[in-house]
């Protein structure tokens, strides 16, 4: 790798943003932050009155987390409740709704989207109204860049049977491998002092058909069937490709 790959390598993983955990302790799933925000941005983009800002997802309570049941990917949040926390503009002119009015219907389709979408374990939501909207007109957000796709292995090693197992799986997409550093989407990990057992990490896409911890479990057996000596399996998605958005979400 060239030096000029590995800072795009370390910028493309800086804005990935916190790895958020998917369900409960023994779920083994994660996503990053910025594949779950895309899915929140989308699904409130045709809110009329009020535009998503700044936004991010954290910890609710940190000391209320708790330990995995598999190895978490590098630097990742424990599981435990979280919170997200957002600015928006809302609307201003004669006809508009209250801002508490507003923002209780932001709020609600935050959460839900998180919830019913992700798999997201939202117990809070903390909005800010930082601007005015002259109009029910939402602005246009730039569009999102893709997502980074890692061709899957081919042949029959290790490697490729977790790959193959990974993508048989409905509403996977494609592999990715942002979080790996060198494009690797497979790691698997080797027993030792800290591994019981074998463990896996697979990086992947999916799509917004599904819901995303759904999916992660799934992949989860699958890939845990796959290898003979049925390892320890952690998913981490990191893109959540959306067809359309969902106007039964705006209100």
């Amino acid at each position: 790798m060239t030096a000029d790959e590995w800072t795009k390598a370390v910028r493309r993983q800086l804005g990935l943003g916190r790895v958020l955990p998917l369900g409960g302790p023994r779920d083994g799933a994660w996503i990053t932050e910025e594949a779950a925000a895309a899915v929140l941005r989308r699904v409130t983009a045709s809110m009329r009155g009020v535009a998503l800002g700044a936004l991010r997802i954290s910890l609710a309570e940190p000391e209320q987390s708790y330990a995995p049941a598999v190895p978490p990917p590098p630097s990742a949040l424990p599981p435990g409740p979280l919170r997200i926390t957002a600015d928006f503009l809302a609307a201003a002119h004669p006809a508009a709704e209250p801002f508490p009015a507003a923002a209780t219907r932001l709020r609600a389709a935050l959460a839900t989207a998180a919830t019913e979408r992700l798999g997201l374990t939202v117990t809070e939501v903390d909005l800010r109204v930082t601007g005015l909207l002259d109009s029910d007109e939402v602005p246009v957000r730039p569009s999102e860049e893709p997502a980074v796709v890692q061709p899957p292995p081919s042949g029959d090693d290790e490697e490729s049977r977790v790959a193959a197992a990974a993508l048989s799986v409905p509403g996977v997409t494609h592999l990715t491998g942002a979080l790996g550093g060198l494009g690797h989407a497979v790691h698997i990990d080797d027993a030792g002092p800290a591994l019981p057992r074998r463990h896996v990490r697979v990086e992947l896409a999916v799509t917004e058909e599904h819901r995303s911890l759904d999916v992660a479990r799934k992949v989860r057996t699958a890939v845990r069937d796959a290898l003979p000596d049925h390892p320890t399996v952690t998913v981490l998605i990191t893109a959540v490709l959306i067809t359309a958005v969902d106007i039964t979400a705006a209100g």
